[in-house]
Order: structure tokens, then C-alpha cells, then sequence
């Protein structure tokens, strides 16, 4: 791959080093030192084949970008700005000193994501599972008892109704057509929007026949702009424009003869990706994004593997994926997975699962392991409120897949970073209670 090479800079008499201006103690600075940044430039050198043109980023800066970015909850353009404010965050993506402008333009992070895929996202989680062992917040023994579970990572859509995805249908294709130079014959440019705001207040005063009849309404002005712009197809020329304009009427065609239940519908034009599902919760019945299965460490909860699923699978369905996952990651295959009901009939034969409600033949080591099952609910809370996962900002199944894989990662520095944190002041307490004993013999042997 080709990248600027990290240059070894000289001392400067008005710019001191930022070893000397921060505390060697902190938790940044300790992490990394842990972490095997040489990996990075080894093993995403494949995703750039090319040695021409302008050098790469140096793949520290990036994956240290990316680390942050998800252990803090931060978006593109947030992470890059305390990038240059904090010089913790400068000194743990390998810079020497201060630097006062950002190291790369926010949209870089898109970029590189694009490029390296879920392969070389996975790398980072790998090298969190190890900085992990080497900080002593995970045991060596906790990688053969895993506990799985699924949860929804939620897209960045609004709530589907029908009549605002069959306005805001109808609004792009008129706004193609303009693009292509195309004249309608009619854009029902005030008509529309009118009548889907009324098919909202018609569903809110229960009058459903009327809404139902406004739907039909609505749903025949989208068809006529459809198949007005259809005829003019022909006329476009062949590049990137006509593309779009025919995937576009292909989507649109599929939102207006699509059932009104079934698992194949679209919920959200730009992502028809979204998949609805059923969660039997009382505040929200209904989530829209993608399924996540989640593999943690019985004892620690620390993420040892994490995987998204488009089409809403069957749960026992995941499970041998999620396990596979997990030993690629540690190159250790899990001796015991412990798994709630939903993942009755999984059919793995290579680990042995332990189901929620088992009664028979537990020994009790077993039945301690079993009832630490539920201890994956909380970190797949923090994950969402602390973390990033409760809403996907990337595009497609691609960026579902990376993004699950960064929060996970985000999860696990942040887990490390407590296990710092307590250590250290584990270290000062003891440096106290020493000094404070020491000092009380002093005392005892004046007062003699």
C-alpha cells in the first residue's frame, strides 16, 4: 500500500514532544501502547492495489480515528474536530507533536470505510479482543464460554407510512425528470402533498374508509408520473442519469404493487434495504433496520463477535455464523454458548448450546453459567445509549454489516478504558494507604 511514510521527527526547540505534555498514566496513552498498530498497514495493504497517485493516509490515523469515534459516540465531522483540540487523541494515532490542523478531511472516514469493508473492520475488533488480553480486562479462559443473543440496529429512516413514501416517490421522480430535462404532464406538485397530509389526519380521526379512499388517490397520482416518465425513457441518453432514472422507476414500481403485508415491502426509499421487526415490546412494537447477533464473554461481556443479518432470519439460524465469527477472531472456537429460547431448533453440533429454561442433566457449574445468560442484556444497552448501535447512519447492507462491527469495537475500548481507570487508582490507593501507614509509624516512633 502506498502511504506516507511516518517520518522520525527531530526535537524542536519551540514545540515540545506531546509525551511531555500529557500524563503517561492516562488511559489513551496505556491503550496505546497495547495495541498492534503495524497490523493495520499490513493486512489492509490488499484493499489498495493501485501505487499510483497521491499516498494514503497513514492506516494509524485512521483506525485511531475510527476507535475514537465509536468509543465516544462521535460522528465524522465531531471526531476529526477533537482530534484537534485533545492531544490525548493526537498521541494515540501515533503523533509526535501538536498539531494544530486536522490530520484528514471528515469525508476521508467514508472513504477508507468503503474500501476496506467488513474484512478490515474486523481486524480492529481482532485488536481490541488482544489489547484486551494483554490489559487483563478479558481472561484467556473466557473466550470458551460465549453468550449470544440478537438485537435490531435501527436505520436512519422516519417512520414508514404509506402515503408519505408514495408522495416523497412521486417528489424524486418529478425531480429526475426535471434533471433529465423532461416536461410532465402534470407533477401534482400541490395536489399531493395536500392529500397526504389529509390521509394522516383521516387516520387519526378513524374515518378509514376515507383514508383507504385517499390512499387510492394518492397512490394514482404516483403511477401517472411513473408511467408519464416512462414514455420519455427512450429519449435519455445512456450514463449514469439514465441508470439512476431506471432503477428509480423500478423502485417506485415495486413500492405501488407491493401486498399490504408480507416480509417483502419497502419502508424507506433510500434504504430499501429495511427489514421490519416484530419485537413484542410494549413501547415499540415495531423496529426498522437490520438484525445483529452479538457474542460476548460470559464472565466479562466483553464483544468477541458481531454480525449483522439482512431478511430478518430465524434467530437459531445465526447462530453457527456468530460462532464461526468468533473463532476466526480468536482462533479459538467457543467450547459453550449460552442462548435464549428464540434459538431453539439452531442445529449446531460443534459447541455445545445451552437454551434458557434447561432443566435436566446441568451440573452446577452449568446452572451458574445458564444463569449468566441474561448479563448480555445490559451491554447491548450500553451499546445503544453509550455507543453507537441504536441507529445505523451508513448506507446499504455493506454499511450495516461495518457499522455493527465498529460498535463493537467502540464497545470494547470503552470496557479496556474502565479496566485502566480502575487499575490505576487501584495503584494510587495502595500508594496512599501505604504512605499513610508509613507516616502513622513515623508519628507512633517520635511520640516514644
Amino acid at each position: 500500500m502506498k502511504h506516507r511514510p511516518r517520518i522520525e521527527e527531530q526535537d524542536d526547540l519551540l514545540r515540545p514532544r506531546l509525551v511531555d505534555l500529557i500524563d503517561p498514566r492516562h488511559e489513551l496513552v496505556k491503550l496505546a501502547g497495547m495495541i498492534d498498530w503495524e497490523v493495520f498497514e499490513r493486512e489492509w495493504s490488499g484493499f489498495f492495489p493501485s501505487h499510483r497517485g497521491r499516498p494514503a493516509t497513514p492506516p494509524r490515523v485512521v483506525a485511531g480515528l475510527l476507535y475514537l469515534q465509536h468509543a465516544f459516540r462521535l460522528s465524522d465531522e465531531a471526531v476529526v474536530a477533537r482530534w484537534v483540540e485533545n492531544p490525548y487523541y493526537q498521541h494515540f494515532t501515533g503523533e509526535v507533536f501538536f498539531q494544530h490542523r486536522p490530520p484528514i478531511d471528515p469525508s476521508s472516514l467514508t472513504r477508507w470505510r468503503k474500501r476496506i469493508g467488513e474484512e478490515g473492520v474486523e481486524w480492529l475488533l481482532t485488536q481490541t479482543i488482544r489489547a484486551g488480553q494483554t490489559s487483563g480486562a478479558i481472561d484467556q479462559n473466557s473466550l470458551k464460554r460465549v453468550a449470544v443473543d440478537t438485537t435490531v440496529m435501527e436505520k436512519a429512516i422516519a417512520h414508514p407510512t404509506e402515503s408519505r413514501l408514495l408522495d416523497r416517490a412521486r417528489s424524486q421522480l418529478v425531480a429526475l425528470a426535471q434533471e433529465a430535462g423532461i416536461d410532465l404532464r402534470q407533477s401534482y406538485a400541490r395536489l399531493s402533498p395536500r392529500l397526504a397530509l389529509q390521509v394522516g389526519r383521516y387516520a387519526h380521526a378513524k374515518q378509514f374508509k376515507r383514508m383507504r379512499k385517499a390512499l387510492k388517490r394518492l397512490k394514482g397520482y404516483t403511477g401517472r408520473v411513473m408511467r408519464d416518465l416512462r414514455r420519455h425513457l427512450q429519449d435519455i441518453p445512456e450514463g449514469d442519469l439514465s441508470r439512476r432514472l431506471t432503477a428509480k422507476l423500478a423502485l417506485v414500481s415495486q413500492l405501488l404493487h407491493q401486498p399490504a403485508k408480507g416480509g417483502d415491502r419497502i419502508y424507506a426509499l433510500h434504504a430499501p434495504e429495511v427489514d421490519c421487526i416484530a419485537k413484542g415490546k410494549a413501547r415499540v412494537r415495531y423496529e426498522f433496520g437490520c438484525k445483529v447477533s452479538i457474542a460476548t464473554s460470559l464472565d466479562e461481556g466483553f464483544i468477541l463477535g458481531m454480525r449483522s443479518f439482512a431478511g430478518n432470519p430465524y434467530d437459531g439460524h445465526t447462530l453457527r455464523e456468530a460462532l464461526e465469527q468468533v473463532e476466526i477472531l480468536t482462533d479459538h472456537r467457543p467450547e459453550l454458548a449460552v442462548v435464549d429460547r428464540g434459538y431453539r431448533g439452531h442445529g449446531e453440533t460443534k459447541t455445545r448450546v445451552l437454551i434458557s429454561g434447561t432443566r435436566r442433566g446441568l451440573t452446577p457449574k452449568l446452572i451458574a453459567d445458564l444463569r449468566r445468560r441474561s448479563a448480555i442484556e445490559p451491554e447491548i444497552g450500553h451499546m445503544k445509549t453509550d455507543g453507537r448501535l441504536g441507529r445505523c447512519p451508513l448506507k446499504g447492507a455493506t454499511g450495516d454489516a461495518i457499522f455493527a462491527v465498529l460498535c463493537a469495537c467502540g464497545h470494547n475500548i470503552r470496557k479496556i478504558l474502565a479496566h485502566l481507570r480502575l487499575w490505576l487508582a487501584c495503584i494510587m490507593a495502595a500508594i496512599w494507604a501505604a504512605a499513610r501507614k508509613e507516616n502513622q509509624r513515623s508519628q507512633a516512633a517520635i511520640a516514644c
